[in-house]
């Protein structure tokens, strides 16, 4: 059975996290999976990409603390580092990602969905990082990207304190853009997806890239990342055919990422 499934419908990417016995928690060979998942997808007809888990209970627990419990300082730091290799491979990854967040987003988990550029999550969803309750800091990015996204303080009190927080809360501090049914969360993070796909993708991709490199500049260098993504876009078919749509008052895009 795989570890890591990949689906593909239509210019929508599905990645899913498939290790239900154990909550979809992270272990190396899952993060194997995962890098190679990656890989494999072709991002000429891809053009948004749900990342999810397998089952109704947990999007993603945690790492696998089995397997963690045993783990020299040195060969922590190796596990911190495979982790974050591939998370920031998906942060940085062209394709725009959503995290369908479907229960519990602990840990590892929470920190692969904080890789992914938008969450969205069911009303079951709980989130945390509970490392130092283990004895141990988050190890894939969760003292970063948390206090990026929502905050140093709010992040400080989540890791500090190890309380998780449920779906609403985490809507309320910014974690998460949006909370539906979990009934519903599928058909909603594909809306989204599909709302990505019928844009330019080379438009999407550049504002994407400019976005996450700007974020740790001053915005005086900021603009300039932003100027070059703009100037960039221009004589390629997709600003020609985009314009000319609008111009035209046509509907129908041909957008082909060129």
């Amino acid at each position: 059975m795989s570890l890591v499934l990949y689906e593909a419908k239509d210019a929508i990417g599905i990645i899913t996290i498939n290790r239900p016995e154990a909550l979809n928690a992270l272990n190396a060979d899952v993060l194997t999976a995962l890098n190679e998942v990656l890989d494999q997808i072709d991002q000429n007809t891809i053009r948004a990409i749900i990342v999810t888990g397998s089952g109704d209970k947990s999007f993603v627990a945690g790492a696998d603390i089995a397997q963690m419990s045993k783990l020299t300082a040195a060969e922590g730091e190796a596990f911190g580092k495979k982790g974050n290799d591939v998370f920031l491979k998906l942060e940085s990854f062209p394709i725009p990602t959503i995290a369908a967040v479907n229960g519990f987003a602990l840990g590892g988990g929470c920190e692969l969905s904080m890789a992914c550029d938008m969450r969205i999550c069911s009303d079951n969803a709980v989130f945390g990082q509970p490392e130092v309750g283990l004895g141990i800091t988050p190890g894939f990015g969760g003292t970063q990207r948390l206090a990026r996204i929502a905050g140093v303080g709010m992040a400080k009190q989540m890791v500090l304190s190890a309380r998780n927080i449920k779906a609403e809360e985490a809507l309320r501090i910014g974690l998460v853009n949006a909370v539906y049914p979990q009934a519903e969360l599928m058909d909603e993070a594909m809306k989204l997806a599909g709302a990505i796909a019928k844009n330019a993708p080379i438009a999407v991709r550049a504002s994407k890239r400019a976005i996450n490199e700007g974020l740790s500049l001053p915005i005086e260098e900021a603009v300039v990342v932003e100027e070059k993504a703009f100037g960039s876009c221009f004589e390629t078919h997709d600003q020609i055919e985009g314009m000319s749509a609008f111009l035209e008052k046509r509907k129908e895009k041909n957008f082909t990422n060129s």
